[in-house]
């Protein structure tokens, strides 16, 4: 049997919106096993990214239980998940979310910094390797304003796996991309998870994205209506 990475257990999350509460998510229960991909579908405003940031500890539940890698979220500090992120979490996201002031090689570099790890020559080696795999080899000292849509979320994919996650997140990886680039990228992004072997949740409207996952997960009104 695989460890299960994720478990979520009667996750709840509720806002305060016009001083009236909102709730987003009801008792929703989910696990993932190491080395799953999972996609997580559904109408606008079903709580699918809402979801994906308690699964990743962007966000804490307002009831309910998120436990990684067999850490229960609610027992770490904001620095401390801040930490636990830097080691055993890549993001994905749809609008990129790449530093503008740093070329393509700094960017896939700072997950590394942060962490600490590995060493700086190694770190450099990593992140020039990654790129080329993503097909960026030229790209290393452009900046993100002059890379295309593409190219910035290809960037994007490159940092995501600079540090080896153990668990990968994708919010609409493809959602601001066209039909031809999304295609690639999902390839590079299908490609790069399987060799690494790492546990993939994504959030998508791409039915072509939500194929290549081994499971969906459907949310309909902040409710889990099919896995």
């Amino acid at each position: 049997m695989r460890l299960m990475v994720i478990s979520a257990r009667k996750v709840s999350q509720t806002y305060r919106s016009g001083g009236q509460p909102l709730a987003v998510l009801h008792d929703v229960d989910l696990a993932v096993a190491g080395g799953e991909s999972i996609a997580i579908v559904g109408p606008s405003g079903s709580g699918k990214t809402t979801l994906l940031g308690l699964l990743a500890g962007l966000d804490r539940p307002s009831h309910g239980q998120v436990a990684l890698l067999g850490t229960d979220l609610a027992t770490l500090d904001e620095d401390a998940r801040a930490a636990f992120r830097a080691r055993h979490i890549g993001f994905v996201f749809q609008s990129f979310q790449l530093i503008p002031t740093l070329t393509a090689l700094e960017n896939v570099l700072v997950p590394m910094e942060l962490a600490g790890r590995p060493a700086p020559p190694e770190r450099h080696a990593r992140a020039t390797d990654l790129l080329c795999r993503v097909g960026l080899g030229d790209r290393l000292g452009h900046y993100p304003a002059q890379l295309s849509g593409g190219e910035q979320q290809r960037v994007a994919l490159a940092r995501a796996f600079a540090n080896e996650p153990s668990i990968l997140f994708a919010d609409e990886p493809t959602g601001n991309l066209d039909s031809d680039t999304g295609a690639l990228v999902i390839e590079l992004l299908m490609r790069l998870n399987a060799e690494a072997g790492t546990t993939l949740v994504l959030v998508t409207h791409d039915l072509e994205l939500a194929d290549r996952t081994g499971r969906r997960v459907r949310l309909a009104a902040g409710r889990v209506i099919g896995s």
